[in-house]
């Protein structure tokens, strides 16, 4: 009679090794990090410490001043509010552009590309001047109106809200779409067919299939857009 056979030995687990792709991309983002904390996260640090600390020690002054004044309150209200519209009005105007970015093929996206890329080159100063230039009284666009008889005399175009909110929409929209493009670049073509399958109409599938696989560039987009929009001393 043959003898049971004895179940195989178990090999030992071997020890994982180090995470060598973990330390080497904190490796490479150490030098960014480092500039970050003494050229930005430090000086800010000591900003904030000098505002709650007077001659006679903590205190809560130059805060209450600032909340305390009209003057302050209504500049922030205006910061707020402008950059939010911005923000609004690229998001609605970046979004599909994103998709016809991304959907575009050949020689017709890297044209789109490179259309989108080629006014970061210009300077914020530079742009601002050129919209003073197109929305003057003898601008471009009053020029225009004027010869098509849509108006009589020109119209004031420049120094207003609305000039300001074209004009940063104008410069900041490129950070709206790039970082939704970067992630609608990568969605499978094939799920909105995959969600019609299963009974969902076209806006269906949208909403509950495509904003939310597309909702970290929308934010990333977001919070780019109103960052620069909100401090842009310069529009």
């Amino acid at each position: 009679m043959s003898e049971a056979a004895l179940p195989s030995a178990v090999a030992a687990p071997v020890p994982a090794a180090p995470n060598r792709e973990r330390w080497l991309a904190l490796a490479l983002a150490a030098p960014a990090l480092l500039i970050l904390l003494f050229l930005f996260a430090l000086p800010l640090a000591k900003l904030l410490a000098a505002s709650l600390s007077n001659a006679a020690g903590f205190t809560l002054d130059e805060y209450a001043k600032l909340l305390g004044t009209a003057y302050y309150l209504q500049v922030i209200w205006n910061s707020l509010r402008l950059a939010l519209l911005t923000t609004l009005i690229a998001l609605v105007i970046g979004y599909p552009a994103a998709f016809a970015l991304a959907r575009a093929r050949g020689a017709v996206r890297s044209t789109l590309l490179a259309c989108l890329f080629l006014p970061l080159a210009a300077s914020v100063i530079v742009k601002a001047f050129a919209w003073t230039i197109l929305l003057r009284s003898d601008g471009l666009v009053n020029e225009t109106l004027l010869m098509l008889g849509i108006i009589d005399t020109p119209i004031r175009m420049i120094f207003t809200e609305t000039a300001l909110i074209v004009g940063s929409v104008n410069i900041f929209l490129p950070f709206m779409i790039l970082p939704i493009y970067t992630v609608v670049a990568q969605l499978d073509p094939r799920l909105g067919d995959a969600a019609a399958t299963l009974g969902a109409s076209p806006a269906e599938a949208f909403l509950r299939v495509v904003v939310p696989l597309t909702l970290p560039g929308i934010i990333a987009g977001v919070a780019l857009v109103f960052s620069l929009s909100v401090s842009a001393y310069v529009v």
